[in-house]
């Protein structure tokens, strides 16, 4: 029985994790997953949030992921992010910001078409996301 999981986190600008941990949490589109050493596979996407890397009980890392998907398979979790940054390089004061642009821009849209409307509300989920990730350390 293997007791370790194999976690790979890869952002397009820079691989952010090749770990071997006890377990990790996930951000999914239908909610949070762990997933633990020899879990079925599975697919899913991810949505704006924090995931969380285990070893023992205790979380060791939190990195923020504006989304993507995960794959689990026999080799074990692979995150391919949009985007990602340790939750503790993140300032706050930026990401409060950033949040405040982007109510503001979907506020100020004019008669969006839809898929304009779609990014502009997306906008605003990923830097919500980002402030909660730094605001609630659980």
């Amino acid at each position: 029985m293997a007791d370790k999981l194999a976690f790979e986190l890869v952002a397009p600008e820079r691989l952010l994790a090749s770990l071997e941990v006890d377990m990790v949490v996930a951000p999914g589109a239908e909610g949070d997953f762990g997933v633990l050493p020899l879990h079925a596979p599975l697919v899913s996407l991810l949505r704006p949030g924090v995931i969380r890397v285990y070893e023992g009980d205790k979380v060791t890392k939190r990195v923020f992921v504006a989304g993507g998907f995960a794959e689990v398979n026999v080799r074990g979790l692979s995150i391919l992010a949009e985007e990602a940054e340790p939750v503790e390089e993140i300032d706050l004061e930026e990401a409060r910001e950033r949040l405040r642009n982007a109510e503001e821009d979907l506020a100020d849209a004019r008669e969006p078409s839809e898929a304009e409307r779609a990014r502009l509300e997306r906008a605003v989920a990923v830097a919500r996301a980002r402030v909660e990730a730094v605001e609630n350390p659980v």
